[in-house]
């Protein structure tokens, strides 16, 4: 998946097998039963080109990432008590970009483009919820929440 993702564009087995050479030795076969498997599994989708597949991932990493923090946090019996050791794992940067995410997810969904000056206020204008309430995940918002499904 790492290398569907990487390209984001629809690859071959061919081009998947080059690029992994030149790391490590692997078997077309290998990159292949791969590819189908991930198909199998609904992770990625693909299409006859020749006697060949082009492949393309069904989701983005970072929705797919997204999934597998959701899952985990839902396994918790108490999610406050989670979320607060998670952000203790996290570094400065990460905290950061939790931060610019938060900031984001809490956009009005108007349609309309913010102009720059309103992008760069000030966290305290970030963090009102008078101002900006908690925006649902849409298709016009994505950083709000990705559908792991890609659509």
């Amino acid at each position: 998946m790492t290398r569907v993702w990487k390209w984001n564009r629809p690859v071959t087995v061919r081009e998947v097998l080059e690029d992994l050479q030149k790391e490590r030795s692997i078997a077309y076969t290998t990159v292949m039963t791969v590819l189908d498997n991930l198909h199998q599994k609904g992770w990625v989708r693909r299409q006859a080109e020749g006697r060949a597949y082009r492949y393309e991932a069904v989701s983005t990493r970072a929705a797919y990432a997204a999934a597998l923090m959701n899952e985990a946090w839902s396994q918790s019996d108490n999610a406050a008590a989670a979320l607060v050791a998670f952000f203790g794992m996290m570094s400065e940067e990460q905290r950061q970009a939790l931060t610019d995410a938060v900031r984001v997810a809490r956009l009005p969904e108007t349609g309309e483009q913010r102009r720059p000056a309103e992008q760069a206020g000030s966290p305290e204008q970030a963090a009102s919820p008078e101002q900006s309430p908690p925006a649902e995940p849409s298709a016009e918002n994505p950083a709000a929440g990705e559908d792991p499904r890609g659509r």
